[in-house]
C-alpha cells in the first residue's frame, strides 16, 4: 500500500522540519512549499497528495486567496487543506474561510498522532 503524503506550506523552516517528523513518525511522507508561489509545482510533483497543512501566517500570501486557489484545484478534490497556525485565534476565521480542520502551534506531540489518523479518515478536526 501507498504512504500517505502531505504538503506542507509555512515559510519558515523549522516549523516545516517539526512537522515532517511528525508525519514521518506516523508514516506520511511530505513535500513542501517555503512560499505560495512554490506551492503549484510542488503540487505537480507530488506523487499523491492525502492532506495540505497550510500556515496562516505566510509572508506576501492572503492565505485565503491561496486557500481558494487550492479549492478550485481539479487534484486536490476532496483532500482536507488545514489550517495551522500559533494564532489560535484564527480558528473561526478558518472555519469561515473554508478550511477542512484547524491545529494550533506548536503541535501537540502526543495528540498529533490521532488528529492525523482523523484528518486521513475524513473527519474534520478544530484543536488549539
Amino acid at each position: 500500500m501507498t504512504q500517505p503524503h502531505a504538503i506542507i506550506i509555512d515559510d519558515h523552516m523549522s516549523n516545516i522540519d517539526v512537522l515532517r517528523l511528525m508525519l514521518e513518525r506516523e508514516g506520511v511522507t511530505s513535500s513542501y512549499a517555503l512560499m505560495p508561489y512554490q506551492v503549484p509545482d510542488v503540487i505537480e510533483a507530488a506523487p499523491r497528495i492525502d492532506v495540505i497543512f497550510l500556515d496562516l501566517d505566510l509572508p506576501d500570501g492572503d492565505y485565503y486567496r491561496l486557500l481558494n486557489d487550492l479549492k478550485r484545484n481539479s487534484r486536490l478534490y476532496g483532500v482536507p487543506i488545514i489550517a495551522y497556525t500559533v494564532h489560535t485565534s484564527e480558528i473561526d476565521a478558518a472555519r469561515q474561510a473554508g478550511f477542512d480542520g484547524f491545529l494550533g502551534k506548536p503541535l501537540k506531540l502526543l495528540d498529533f498522532p490521532d488528529q492525523l489518523r482523523r484528518i486521513l479518515g475524513g473527519e474534520a478536526v478544530w484543536s488549539y
